[in-house]
């Protein structure tokens, strides 16, 4: 018999920092794994492979912990409500990476947590991810009543809008699932209508291979020239589709994470800064930044590029 309610993990959860927290029974993702798989034989996914691997995992989260009863979702917001000041010469950076890594924040995190609920019921079992392992965590989200996946594909939620991290935890434990909340989306196409590269090229449905987040971070090749002047200065990521949301421009409130504020000048760089870093630079400055994920030749690349080198 466990020890454990909603109640109490909200609680834990809350006083560890995460804003969201809901629940979904533990279910076999057919439906959702159907169109995922539609979406990755249409080449949607671009080079990013590892999207193909571990489809039965994705599918059935038993095969991750295999006497999983119930998933918890957790959101973590990092809107800081600063601006870019689309300076001429600089590359802007999508806000998300302004400050630590969130992997290193959300991880220590879920490690309090997880060590607070076993506390409380040493029976209480536990796999945790945040975007890195094969889990669906935006559709676990859904399940889980944290919020509905929007246009743009981006997790949307009423009170805080969407600039939110997910994590998902896998646990042993039959929690009361959380209500669903509907789309609220509506006639909105706001999101489709400002990508610069048609990216969200209908509604709910995102080609990787045009989107200027992966063309400047996942994307290992040139970037293609068909994309030449539409990066709006984008040099690492790109926030157009959410900074355009309703939801985010009416209910965004500011991230209580200190660690999400910009570190070291790291909202937008100086384009020939980047060109003329050397290793030994990159190294120090993106240290614990999720910037050091395009290594120093991808942000090389990305800077030749909005300069039209």
């Amino acid at each position: 018999m466990f020890n454990l309610s909603n109640q109490i993990v909200i609680d834990e959860a809350k006083k560890i920092g995460f804003d969201l927290i809901g629940f979904a029974p533990y279910r076999l993702l057919k439906k959702e794994i159907q169109y995922y798989e539609e979406w990755i034989n249409k080449g949607y996914n671009a080079d990013m492979n590892y999207l193909e691997k571990n489809i039965d995992k994705r599918e059935d989260v038993k095969n991750i912990l295999s006497d999983a009863q119930s998933v918890i979702s957790l959101g973590l917001n990092y809107q800081t409500n600063e601006i870019h000041s689309n300076q001429n010469g600089y590359g802007k950076i999508s806000r998300y990476a302004w400050g630590k890594d969130y992997h290193l924040i959300i991880w220590k995190k879920l490690d309090e947590l997880l060590l607070s609920l076993q506390a409380v019921d040493p029976n209480f079992d536990a796999k945790s991810y945040v975007d890195t392992g094969p889990v669906l965590d935006k559709v676990w989200g859904v399940n889980a009543g944290i919020g509905w996946i929007g246009k743009h594909t981006n997790l949307i939620n009423k009170e805080i809008g969407s600039f939110f991290f997910i994590a998902t935890i896998i646990t042993n434990h039959n929690f009361e699932p959380s209500p669903v909340i509907t789309d609220h989306c509506g006639s909105c196409t706001a999101c489709i209508d400002a990508c610069p590269t048609d990216a969200i090229f209908s509604e709910y449905q995102l080609d990787a291979s045009k989107c200027i987040s992966y063309l400047t971070i996942e994307n290992k090749a040139e970037i293609p020239i068909e994309f030449k002047g539409k990066f709006d200065n984008w040099l690492f990521g790109c926030d157009i589709c959410q900074d355009v949301c309703p939801w985010n421009k009416k209910f965004s409130i500011t991230t209580s994470v200190n660690e999400f504020f910009p570190n070291n000048n790291n909202k937008e760089i100086s384009l020939n800064e980047v060109i003329e870093m050397t290793q030994d630079e990159f190294s120090k400055r993106f240290k614990n930044s999720p910037i050091k994920r395009t290594k120093l030749k991808g942000l090389q690349r990305n800077a030749k590029f909005l300069l039209g080198e």
